[in-house]
């Protein structure tokens, strides 16, 4: 992943200034308070703004707004004051990372359960390849897309998203340690699944290009060509 600045952006410089007058805000947010109740309601109630202003979040970056992608524009989507927006995040790079964490159930955690699940190994590897080809939903292709670009000039959002990656391919290479423990032998898992991840990542670019790719035939194909590669010393 390429993480080269390119030279400062509008939309960052002003969130950094509308920052400056939020510290009202939060102070006020967070003075002490007694009822337990209260309390319960409050952080209920928090929990609800905070869930709005990243739903809003990623209606702006799915709908190309990455470039323009500010925190006073997620606040007015979401019909929240920009100042409780700041208490929730102190700045652009915290919502932003807000989003990729988000968006975790649906493409990490499918993956992670689909490894995880009882089976052997040919069990595991049919649930892998059959989310590997389930369409990817346009608003979630178009999150990654923004995500990647503002990457290139966050270093918060880099970090955040590498982070994910390495989650995401290391589900790969925990398949192949449940095959190399099936079939015996000392074959390194981590060049396989990291062979098969890097593999995945390429079909998904092809596919957003051309359509038709058989990705399905591909990566079953690969899979199994990996696989075969798996076994007791001879």
């Amino acid at each position: 992943m390429a993480t080269q600045a390119t030279g400062a952006d509008p939309a960052t410089t002003q969130d950094a200034a509308d920052t400056k007058g939020t510290t009202a805000t939060r102070a006020a947010a967070t003075a002490p308070r007694t009822a337990g109740a209260g309390r319960a309601r409050t952080s209920a109630k928090g929990e609800q703004t905070r869930a709005r202003l990243i739903a809003a979040a990623r209606i702006l970056l799915a709908g190309g707004e990455a470039g323009r992608f500010t925190t006073r524009n997620v606040a007015a989507l979401s019909g929240v004051s920009h100042g409780m927006c700041h208490y929730h995040f102190a700045d652009r790079s915290d919502l932003i990372v807000a989003v990729v964490a988000d968006i975790r159930p649906e493409w990490i955690a499918p993956l992670e359960e689909a490894v995880a699940d009882p089976g052997g190994y040919a069990e595991r590897a049919e649930r892998v390849l059959t989310l590997l080809t389930r369409p990817e939903s346009p608003d979630l292709a178009r999150l990654h897309a923004a995500l990647h670009w503002l990457a290139l000039n966050d270093e918060r959002v880099r970090v955040a998203l590498e982070a994910e990656y390495g989650r995401w391919r290391s589900c790969f290479v925990r398949l192949f340690r449940a095959l190399v423990d099936e079939r015996g032998g000392d074959t390194d898992p981590a060049p396989l699944g990291e062979a098969f991840a890097a593999a995945v990542d390429g079909i998904a670019a092809i596919g957003s290009l051309d359509g038709t790719v058989d990705a399905a035939l591909v990566l079953r194909t690969l899979l199994d060509s990996l696989a075969s590669t798996v076994g007791p010393r001879r």
